[in-house]
Order: C-alpha cells, then structure tokens, then sequence
C-alpha cells in the first residue's frame, strides 16, 4: 500500500480552545432520527441495541444518504472483529448505491488477533483526523464497540493486568474516552473540520445498565436505542422514543425539519403508553381516541426502507402531512402509498418551492400551502378507496 502520508495511531484529543460548539447537521435520511434525536457535525451518537435490530443498517444508510444528497462527508466503516462475508456484503451494496468513492473500510475479521482489533479504531480514527485537519468532514461508524472491549480485556487478562468488573481491566472506560474524545467540530483557527462519531454497541436482552454499555452512554452525546420488541413488530427502524436521546443535535437540527416535528417525540412517547393502556379498556375518550390514532399514522410514516434515505424537503412534506391532521382520513395502512404519492406529486407539480425547502430553510407560508393542499387531495384520493 503507497501512502502520500502517515498520522499517529494514538493521538490527544483537540482540546477546548480548538473546538467549536455543534452547529452544522449531518443528515443520516432517517426520518424518526432527523426529527427526534438530530446528529450535528462533530457529535458522538451512539447506537445500541441487541443482535439483529438494524444498528449496522442505520449506519449504512447514514453513508448512503452523504453520497446521495451531495454533502461532501468522507465516510471511514470500521469493522472490528465482523464476519468478512458481511464486510464483503456491506462493500458490495455501497458500490451498488455509489458511495464508496467516498469511503473507507477499515476491516478485521474474528480470525485476527486481539491486538489487531484492539488497534483497529485508532487506526480508522487517525485515517478520519486527516480529513478533519484539512478542513474537510468525516463520518466515523465502529462496528462494534462491544467487540473491541472483549478484545482489549483478551490482551489484558493474558497479559496477568488484574480483572476488574465483569473481568473487564480497569481502564476500560479510558481505552472508549480517549478514541472518541477525538471526534470533534473543529474551531475556525484550525480549518473548522469536523469527525463525527457513530460507535455501536451490542447489549445483551436489551441491558443497557451492564458494564460497557453504560460507560459509552456516559462517553457519548446521546445514543439512539434500538427495541428488539418493535424490530418484531415491523417497526423498521426499531427506534425506542422514550430511551433515545441527542444531547447536542437540536442545536444543529435544519430549520425545515425542526420547525414542523416540534411535538413529534412527545406524541411519540404517549402513544405509545396510551397505546399498552388502551389494551385494558375499551372506554376511551374522544381526544384519547383520536391521539392513539394520530399516533398509529406517526409510527407508520417513520417507517422506511432500508437503502432509502430521504432529503429534508420529502422528511418535512412527509412529517407535515401527518402532524398537520391531513392524513387523519387515510386508513392507517394506506399512510406509506399516500407519503409516496404526496412526494410524487409535490416534485412534480412544485419542484421550485421543494428545491429552495431543500436548502434546510424554514418552510415558507407558499411550500406550507402547497403541501397543505396536495396533501388533502392525496387524503381524498384514500378516503375513497
């Protein structure tokens, strides 16, 4: 491999006076993500759940969505201790979705040793500060976190380090700190650069107060958590309202989409206890009624396919239409046909005032009476089939 330069494995992190406050989003596409729990360049959002949840598929299509809306964001995937068919299959769709011209693959399998995993994030880390120094911005996703924990506590045990919790060594938490403190928003004097973090973590039967998780959640600014319970339900991404969290993000949040997803968490959240309180009793009032069914539209609309991000004008259109009760009519399985017949339409017949939503601006009073107006014909067209 020819190198045009070399950076430390292990470097300090930038400290105070050379960083900046969070400012500038990172759009990952995901709707339930951008609207709730927003991810602001430079930020450190961890993603956790149990085994098979989607937490591979959220950073994934968080790539895709770089290439796809044009953001100039260099992407660095460290794969630490994954199955290399699963690395092969990873590269392969990000070359079928024209994204690894932006990418970079930093790859051990189980079959490595425990150094070389261990090694593995300072390694994808340096690679992302180069382009951090110089100016540019950089995605770093660790794929996971858990596995190299498991492998820093090899080296340490045979090493005769003494156990600490769960066997773990007693710098642990040291060896997370010191690898994510260096993704930062740089400050104007040093090029304003910026590496965003999105480490992973893999709980056991959604334990999120076991030992490793517990100190990332500490480390990190906010963690999206992924509900096995909702993954079986269909509810793709399986994204726990009530437990997720961006501790920055709103600060870098665009305005399109915050200025119409105000309320959407916490109708979220009380859906979802309405939703388990209804199951008792069957006596319920109008307004509880009519909130467990705006809810049921809500949870269907953050619904999406994998390998679909979605720009910000199609998340605001999308969001708007619901909250603003222009859906309230459709039937609840119909609420996917209408989003996609509602984003074909407003392209179609507005694409200037989709264009100028799309620079993340405040919806204008005209995009709001456009999609207000196409939605309630789209609404029409349902209510009568």
């Amino acid at each position: 491999m020819k190198a045009s330069a070399r950076g430390l494995v292990e470097r300090e992190a930038p400290g105070v006076m050379d960083r900046k406050s969070v400012h500038e989003p990172l759009m990952t596409g995901i709707v339930s993500i951008d609207a709730m729990f927003p991810i602001g360049r430079g930020q450190r959002e961890l993603i956790i759940g149990d085994r098979q949840t989607g937490k591979t598929a959220i950073a994934i299509d968080t790539m895709i969505n770089q290439a796809k809306q044009n953001t100039g964001v260099i992407n660095v995937y460290v794969a630490i201790g994954q199955k290399l068919s699963k690395i092969a299959r990873l590269v392969d769709r990000l070359k079928q979705e024209g994204v690894m011209d932006q990418t970079v693959v930093v790859a051990t399998s189980p079959s490595d040793p425990a150094s070389l995993l261990y090694l593995a994030p300072y390694a994808g880390t340096a690679i992302g500060e180069y382009f951090r120094d110089n100016s540019q911005h950089a995605l770093m996703i660790y794929d996971d976190l858990t596995k190299h924990a498991v492998a820093y506590r090899q080296m340490s045990l045979l090493l005769r380090r003494p156990p600490g919790r769960e066997a773990y060594p007693g710098d642990v938490f040291y060896l997370h700190s010191r690898l994510l403190e260096r993704s930062a928003k740089l400050s104007d004097d040093k090029g304003a650069g910026s590496l965003t973090a999105l480490p992973i973590i893999e709980t056991q039967a959604g334990d999120i107060s076991a030992y490793i998780p517990t100190n990332v959640i500490s480390i990190t600014d906010g963690q999206i958590f992924l509900e096995t319970d909702l993954f079986h339900q269909g509810i793709r991404p399986a994204i726990s309202a009530g437990l997720s969290v961006s501790r920055v993000g709103g600060a870098a949040q665009t305005a399109a989409v915050k200025s119409v997803s105000g309320n959407l968490k916490l109708g979220l959240s009380q859906f979802r206890e309405l939703a388990s309180f209804a199951q008792f009793g069957s006596d319920l009032d109008e307004a509880t009624k009519s909130q467990i069914e705006r809810g049921q539209r809500l949870t269907e609309l953050l619904k999406q396919p994998q390998y679909q991000p979605l720009s910000v004008w199609q998340q605001a259109a999308s969001i708007l239409a619901v909250t603003g009760g222009h859906f309230d009519d459709v039937a609840v399985d119909k609420i996917k046909p209408a989003q996609q017949d509602l984003l074909d339409k407003l392209w179609s017949d507005e694409k200037k005032l989709m264009t100028e939503l799309d620079m993340g601006a405040k919806p204008s009073d005209d995009a709001r009476s456009a999609i207000t107006r196409i939605a309630e014909s789209v609404a029409k067209d349902y209510e009568d089939r």
